[in-house]
Order: structure tokens, then C-alpha cells, then sequence
């Protein structure tokens, strides 16, 4: 069985916080696949960014939320991503944990 895993960042350019939620969030992933290989090769966990000064539905719900993490379509965290809610949310969604 193959899980896909949707992590959505939503940010914008020129923003730390959006910064400092990219660095959070890309190492927890890679930590994540890393822990996980071989046991969870078949969890893949994707991740897409967008800017809301180029999507103008994303700007009028999100602006004054950003940086907010989605997972797989659901808000999961803004402002300030936790690394250990967000390493457990992964963890929770994993197959083997199903």
C-alpha cells in the first residue's frame, strides 16, 4: 500500500516567519525520510509552496495568518510551524501507524 502525504506551505516572499516555517518544515521532512527509509519507502510526502502575492484566493483567506502549513488540505499550524507537533502529525499519518 502507497501513502502520499500533502504538506502545503502558504507564504509569501520577503516574509522571516515564512522562512524560518520553510527551514522547520523541510527539516522535519527530511529527518522524517530519513528515519523512515526502507520501513516507509512507500510514504511519500510532497510538499508545495505558494505566495500569496500570486494567488489572490490564498491572499484573501490567508494574509494575516502566513506562514501556514496545511496537511493534506486541512491547516495543521501559522505563524510558527512546531517541529515536534509537525514530525507527530507525520507520524500519525503514517500507514503503520494506521
Amino acid at each position: 500500500m502507497s501513502q502520499s502525504i500533502q504538506l502545503t506551505l502558504i507564504g509569501k516572499a520577503g516574509c522571516h516567519l515564512c522562512d524560518e516555517a520553510r527551514v522547520v518544515v523541510n527539516a522535519v521532512v527530511g529527518d522524517f525520510r530519513a528515519q523512515y527509509t526502507g520501513v516507509a519507502r512507500h510514504v511519500q510526502v510532497d510538499l508545495v509552496e505558494h505566495d500569496i502575492n500570486f494567488n489572490d484566493e490564498l491572499r484573501e483567506r490567508y494574509s494575516e495568518e502566513i506562514p501556514v502549513l496545511l496537511i493534506n488540505g486541512k491547516v495543521h499550524n501559522y505563524w510558527r510551524i512546531d517541529p515536534e507537533r509537525l514530525r507527530n502529525a507525520l507520524e500519525d499519518l503514517a500507514p503503520w501507524r494506521l
